[in-house]
């Protein structure tokens, strides 16, 4: 026998779940708070629409996340239209189209949802808020350390004060692995493996790079001895330029911010997919999931930018909620211009609807107007 029963209307998709108070409004400021340190490094907002023609979301580095991507016919056009599922590609398009005259190195943050087809073991979720900055035009290392001590100074706003960056360098494996002329079914095995961190199987499959990857994998952890053995390591000239690129943005990142926790793993290259050089991860201790990512790319015209994209929702898990404001009863014919004076000094206020004074606790209520003070409930 069959259940015929509509589904409870409080059941989501997978992926997909409503924000309630007060971690709704607590988002939100988060966001405010980011957006507003951005601005003040110089960051212009732009705000790329939800939806665009698919074959111009997902042409250049929006390639790379074209199986994350919800597709649907527009009525108007007739053509078929892409919901984002990253905001980076959108801010590179905007930068090489509508601001292609503009001065560079162009900066510009963002703020928005971005929706995907599927989430993660780790990162279930499939509605992801993202908060981030892109910097346009610039091959040099400081660029790169700018977007990092940047984002670090936004999550120290947000009280997140002890987050990991994990620098990486995902074409730095497949620079080696040309160089190394393995193709076919062994590059395959061997590129599963690095992705793994199987040692033992890299070395069973690497071959003559069998050492020199096995060393680097080992050597994944701070960031002075992933240096290191990078420079102690035989490289090809293309490899031994990533990771020059590397170790001047770890020194740069340093002049900057010489506090913040770096860790270097050289070889990871999985999910950048559209990067071309140094990237990071943000991580907070003790927890898998990632607080943000980003690195270097190039826009669809081949321009050289950098970028780091925080993701809303993880903060959220992280960052310490701040207490709600005093929330005051206002009972019928309250004094307005009390009230007024009181939301400008951080209270919130609650009008009745009928209701009597004796309301303002279920109300959830803390004070109650009575002249022009707040009185806390139930005092005299």
């Amino acid at each position: 026998m069959t259940d015929d029963s509509p589904p409870h209307p409080a059941l989501l998709p997978a992926g997909l779940c409503d924000l309630l108070p007060p971690e709704a409004a607590w988002e939100a400021r988060a966001v405010g708070l980011v957006m507003d340190l951005f601005a003040g490094h110089g960051y212009q907002r732009v705000k790329p629409p939800l939806l665009e023609f698919a074959d111009s979301l997902l042409a250049g580095s929006g390639a790379a996340v074209a199986e994350q991507t919800f597709r649907l016919a527009d009525p108007a056009s007739q053509r078929m239209l892409g919901l984002r599922a990253d905001i980076t590609p959108q801010v590179a398009r905007i930068a090489a189209t509508r601001l292609a005259g503009a001065p560079r190195p162009l900066r510009l943050c963002y703020a928005g949802q971005c929706l995907r087809v599927r989430g993660t073991q780790i990162a279930p979720d499939r509605q992801i808020g993202q908060a981030g900055i892109e910097l346009i035009g610039s091959t040099s290392p400081a660029a790169d350390a700018e977007i990092v001590v940047v984002a670090a100074e936004a999550l120290a706003r947000l009280g997140i004060a002890r987050a990991s960056y994990d620098l990486t360098l995902p074409p730095l494996a497949p620079a080696l692995i040309d160089a190394a002329g393995i193709t076919g079914a062994d590059r395959q095995a061997l590129a599963h493996a690095l992705d793994r961190k199987d040692a033992a199987a890299v070395s069973r499959h690497g071959g003559a790079l069998a050492r020199t990857l096995t060393d680097l994998l080992l050597a994944a952890g701070p960031a002075d001895g992933a240096l290191a053995a990078l420079a102690a390591s035989d490289l090809p000239a293309p490899a031994a330029a990533l990771a020059e690129q590397l170790r001047a943005t770890v020194a740069a990142i340093r002049d900057l911010a010489p506090d913040l926790r770096l860790t270097v793993d050289p070889i990871e290259f999985r999910g950048f997919l559209y990067h071309t050089g140094v990237c990071v991860t943000v991580y907070s201790p003790g927890r898998a999931e990632e607080l943000g990512r980003g690195g270097r790319y190039l826009t669809a015209d081949q321009e050289p930018a950098t970028g780091l994209t925080l993701y809303s929702d993880a903060l959220l898990r992280v960052a310490p909620v701040p207490p709600s404001p005093p929330l005051v009863f206002l009972p019928p014919g309250a004094d307005q211009a009390a009230a007024a004076r009181l939301r400008a000094e951080g209270f919130a206020t609650i009008a009745a609807l009928g209701e009597s004074e004796a309301a303002a606790s279920r109300l959830g209520c803390t004070h109650v107007l009575r002249g022009a003070a707040a009185v806390p409930v139930g005092g005299g």
